[in-house]
């Protein structure tokens, strides 16, 4: 598997940068991941840096060297993130639980696969056009889907999520793929910071005509530009699709054994993380849990 891969995130004009973003891969299969820890609750950049670290333990944990069932690890290892910090936020007796979006992106077998939470969004290009998009757990996406959506609404409630992890309810979680690729995909993970204030043609009008290591500098400048002296944090990860053709500054996986792991994601401590035992049990928990409603629905 070859790919290539270039990440940034800025501070703009917060007090302290409460993003993260990584990636992690095995020989056959590569884990991208970006989380925005949101602001008007505790421990922000605790919450985002939390999510990853357990999506970067799973992977290590199941992919050997590749996973068994991608969409269900996207499914199950985001809701075990979000379990994670309500036992963070009970071990310290913290009145509000610390809240995170996150978006995830797995490449496998030559397919993608992702996951959202939230507002941090996944762009998907090929051949310049967009392909694929998240769509923001926000009331304003919801409105707009539902076609209730009406003049200057967005700059009201674009911020307003009706989910999260972290959050007392069940977050929702979306998953899709595959989608199976062909050299020179483009795929982008990034904060709101991001998004929020460079327009969607210009995002894919870069990530299409331009190598990643300028498109993704490019646009988290951009954003820093626009957004002002009081911008967001602006966080973004893109990832070129390779197949058989190596790119210059690409990350190839064949070096690695069958139990080889490369991350840049932060190895989790001890406190505030789920062990094996109690991950087992929460994965079997989340299951059950899917069979019941199911049940009740057929």
């Amino acid at each position: 598997m070859k790919f290539g891969v270039y990440q940034v995130s800025r501070r703009g004009g917060r007090e302290k940068n409460e993003d993260r973003m990584g990636y992690c891969y095995t020989r056959e299969a590569g884990l991208f991941a970006v989380a925005d820890g949101m602001g008007g609750h505790p421990e922000g950049e605790m919450a985002a840096q939390i999510a990853l670290q357990t999506l970067a333990a799973l992977f290590q944990r199941d992919a050997r060297p590749k996973l068994q069932d991608p969409a269900r690890f996207l499914q199950d290892g985001v809701l075990i993130a979000h379990q994670t910090l309500l036992q963070y936020g009970s071990q310290r007796g913290l009145s509000d639980t610390p809240r995170t979006t996150v978006v995830a992106c797995l490449l496998q077998e030559g397919k993608a696969y992702w996951a959202h939470c939230g507002d941090s969004r996944l762009y998907m290009v090929r051949g310049g056009q967009l392909i694929a998009r998240t769509r923001d757990h926000s009331y304003s996406e919801l409105q707009e889907a539902l076609g209730r959506s009406t003049p200057g609404s967005e700059r009201f409630n674009r911020n307003v999520l009706f989910t999260c992890l972290g959050s007392p309810g069940k977050p929702m979680v979306d998953v899709s793929g595959p989608l199976a690729l062909v050299p020179g995909d483009r795929v982008m993970l990034c904060s709101d910071g991001l998004w929020s204030v460079v327009p969607e043609p210009e995002i894919v009008s870069h990530l299409g005509e331009r190598v990643i290591t300028d498109a993704v500098p490019e646009l988290v400048e951009q954003a820093l530009r626009l957004g002002g002296a009081r911008c967001d944090n602006v966080t973004a990860l893109a990832v070129e699709w390779e197949g058989e053709d190596e790119l210059e500054d690409s990350v190839s996986t064949q070096h690695l054994g069958d139990e080889g792991f490369a991350s840049t994601i932060q190895a989790a401590g001890a406190e505030g993380h789920l062990d094996d035992e109690e991950i087992e049990r929460t994965v079997r928990e989340i299951r059950e849990t899917i069979v019941q409603r199911g049940r009740k629905n057929s």
